[in-house]
């Protein structure tokens, strides 16, 4: 069947003998009916083995089957051996030839060479306009086939659909299967896995593997021996060399590369006779012919590096081989028919049915495992296994593409499980309130609530904020469990979790950045992930004056208004913008950090380690530090006022001082209210929202001084911005809750 071989392929023999033993009966059957006009489209060197067995069985049948070829993929590449060749040597005409490989070698170009034929494909297959087309396996190529014929409304026979393996060609297994009409596959436990994916068990052949029906009539061969000196040198007895062929891992290419180094290194260190074959076109093969090069395998005297051996010559050199080794699918399938000793590496087969000749080595991670692997392998004999065939797939197979009823309607059918039926609908459940789990974490308290899709707080939960970060964590994770348990009773269906916490975040990845000193071991952390492990919900995170603002925006002055800023004023300053109704976080998540605006060279010491921030000046913090510095001074007592000396001194003795006519607390609180007003004059004019809110249990407090000094110092165009103090209660937890329930009604956030 392939070039190197003398006189007539034994193969195509092989076929024309069982044809006439057939010869009368087949007529007979087909007498009056029409050709059945087939398509066979390889890929690759890998894929012609199997195909080639049935397209030689369809040439011995021109009577019943019309073949058509077309050829893609690595077969028309330099590099890989341009393998076409060996289709003309078979004297197959090639139909068409389609160069669909993108090169690269990596992720990118494997997608763009699926989009590259499914563009050139649809002009061949419209001007073949074959009954059926036959599609191999588990490439990429091959999806883009089946998914083109699919879709142009052409039978699909997929071959050695139901297997499982590892990587990324499962996935594409099974969608293969998805999208073919009929199957042959090669074991029970293959037809068993497609009855599972819903397929029709009238259109599933157990057929075996095509390419077993060459292999056991190949073994017995007595030239094996030319074949193993031409391609391994002088002196090469039979089971004193190795066969070494590993392909990337595509969901995992760093750890594929670095298994296929630390193989050469076993191989280079056990000192025997090796044919390496180059790997396959996937993305991760460059990486992997680099570090073969640089390991010097094409000069070394031991190694024979050779991009294609014709299937007829591969499987001898398999068969006499003192062992192979890597992840090829030849090494735990074909090899099995000779009982020639296997080394699997890593997880590229997972899943596959072995015979005992295999001996797995799933975590490669270490030259000296593989080497002491070659040491256990090498030289032994294994009964033969035939798990993938009898050596009769090609027969059963055109028997089973005979009886393909091409009247029958086109669109397939699947075979799904019988299901309970669905129990109707109670009214509390037609009722459930869409709900969030809202977290917020501030200086002195945790809190966690209910919230429902309009606002309400159905239930609120507070605990005191753990000083570090395991207790935390644990403490977040209790609450979150119990609002969750109360929510079924309470009828609330919660859609995810949103936390607000002091701090720098980015709430792309859910971590924080930088804490406020409020919270002790609050940095670098990744809040997302344990939330959404233990709850197995979707978890948003962003700081609380950000927060703020979402709040505002969803459920308080905001709603509605394209541009604001909301600045909210507590223990500390912080605050949020909202511009084209997006709220803006900055190239690092720094933006709308409003208590750090500098209204001062020379002011205060901030906690940011600064000086002349509006935090320093006007947050609950730094006026508690000027109550404290009055009382000290025995400057804050007020008549009428209800102070302690045991008591500890607050802002709010500061406020109420100055309503009882202090002078120094009053002038304390001139300057706060100045220096926040100077700060969002500053915001006036550098993202001019149409309005201001302020919100925080000082809001109603600094509305008057702010708008003082707005009228006092703003640009003319900037005066007459509405400044407003929030209604909302809760915003920090209402901001939280804001960015579940917006996911939840697919708005952008």
């Amino acid at each position: 069947m392939f070039a190197g071989i003398e006189g007539r392929n034994p193969h195509e023999l092989y076929y024309l003998k069982m044809q006439r033993e057939r010869e009368q009966v087949e007529k007979m059957e087909n007498n009056g009916k029409r050709k059945l006009k087939v398509c066979v489209a390889t890929c690759n060197r890998a894929d012609y083995s199997k195909l080639a067995p049935i397209m030689f069985g369809m040439k011995a049948n021109p009577e019943v089957f019309e073949l058509e070829v077309v050829v893609l993929g690595s077969h028309l590449i330099d590099d890989y051996g341009n393998t076409f060749r060996m289709i003309e040597q078979d004297e197959f005409d090639i139909g068409s030839k389609l160069h669909t490989i993108v090169r690269g070698e990596d992720e990118a170009a494997m997608v763009e060479s699926v989009g590259l034929a499914l563009v050139k494909l649809p002009d061949v297959l419209q001007r073949l306009n074959p009954d059926v087309l036959i599609v191999h396996g588990d490439r990429f190529d091959a999806l883009a086939l089946a998914t083109a014929a699919a879709l142009m409304n052409i039978r699909i026979l997929h071959l050695e659909g139901g297997e499982v393996s590892g990587t990324i060609d499962d996935s594409i297994r099974h969608a293969i299967s998805k999208l073919a009409h009929y199957h042959a596959c090669c074991t029970r436990s293959a037809e068993r896995h497609l009855i599972a994916m819903c397929e029709d068990h009238s259109r599933i052949l157990l057929a075996g593997c095509p390419s077993y029906d060459k292999l056991l009539d190949a073994h017995h061969r007595d030239d094996y021996a030319d074949i193993i000196k031409a391609w391994l040198g002088d002196g090469v007895k039979e089971q004193d060399y190795i066969v070494a062929l590993q392909h990337p891992v595509t969901t995992d290419i760093k750890n594929s590369i670095k298994i296929y180094e630390l193989m050469l290194d076993a191989l280079i260190s056990f000192n025997k006779r090796t044919l390496v074959l180059f790997p396959n076109i996937d993305a991760g093969s460059k990486e992997m012919v680099r570090v073969m090069r640089k390991k010097g395998i094409e000069q070394h005297p031991n190694f024979r590096a050779v991009k294609h051996v014709p299937f007829e010559q591969f499987i001898q050199l398999v068969a006499h081989a003192g062992c192979m080794i890597g992840n090829s699918s030849c090494g735990v399938r074909e090899a099995g028919a000779f009982g020639t000793p296997v080394i699997n590496l890593g997880t590229r087969q997972t899943g596959r049915e072995t015979g005992e000749n295999v001996l797995h080595v799933r975590d490669a991670d270490t030259q000296n495992k593989i080497y002491h692997a070659l040491d256990l392998q090498f030289g032994k004999r294994y009964p033969c296994s035939k798990i993938y065939g009898d050596g009769n797939a090609v027969p059963r197979i055109l028997k089973f593409l005979q009886s393909i009823n091409l009247d029958e309607p086109l669109q397939k059918t699947f075979c799904f499980p019988t299901v309970k039926d669905c129990i109707s609908q109670d009214i509390d459940h037609i009722l459930e309130t869409q709900s969030a789990l809202a977290v917020d974490l501030g200086g002195t308290n945790l809190r966690v609530a209910i919230i429902s899709m309009k606002g309400k707080i159905v239930k609120k939960y507070t605990k005191s904020n753990p000083k570090t970060y395991e207790e935390r964590i644990d403490l977040i994770l209790q609450m979150c469990k119990k609002a969750l348990d109360d929510a079924v009773g309470l009828n609330c269906r919660v859609l995810g979790v949103g936390v607000s916490t002091g701090g720098r975040v980015n709430p792309q990845e859910g971590v924080v950045l930088h804490s406020t000193k409020l919270i002790q071991e609050w940095s670098s952390v990744d809040i997302r992930t344990p939330i959404s492990n233990a709850l197995h919900l979707p978890v948003w995170v962003d700081n609380d004056g950000n927060c703020a603002a979402l709040a505002e925006r969803k459920f308080g002055h905001g709603k509605g208004v394209e541009n604001f800023a909301t600045i909210i004023t507590g223990t500390g300053i912080g605050g949020g913008i909202v511009q084209h109704n997006e709220l803006i976080h900055g190239s690092t998540f720094c933006a709308a950090e409003l208590g750090h605006i500098m209204v001062s060279l020379d002011g205060p010491e901030c906690m940011c380690g600064s000086r002349g921030c509006i935090e320093a000046y006007a947050s609950g913090i730094a006026l508690q530090r000027e109550a404290k510095r009055l009382n000290d001074e025995d400057l804050l007592f007020t008549e009428g006022m209800a102070l302690k000396k045991e008591d500890p001194v607050s802002a709010i003795d500061l406020i109420n001082a100055a309503r009882l006519g202090n002078s120094k607390a009053d002038a304390v609180l001139r300057t706060a209210g100045a220096a926040l007003g100077v700060g969002i004059t500053n915001i006036l004019h550098m993202v001019n929202p149409s309005m201001v809110i302020l919100s925080g249990v000082l809001a109603s407090f600094y509305e008057s001084p702010v708008r003082q000094i707005i009228s006092q110092r703003a640009l003319t165009s900037a005066k007459d911005i509405q400044v407003l103090t929030s209604d909302l209660e809760e915003p920090a937890l209402l901001g939280a809750a804001s960015m579940v329930l917006d996911y939840a009604t697919r708005r952008t956030y």
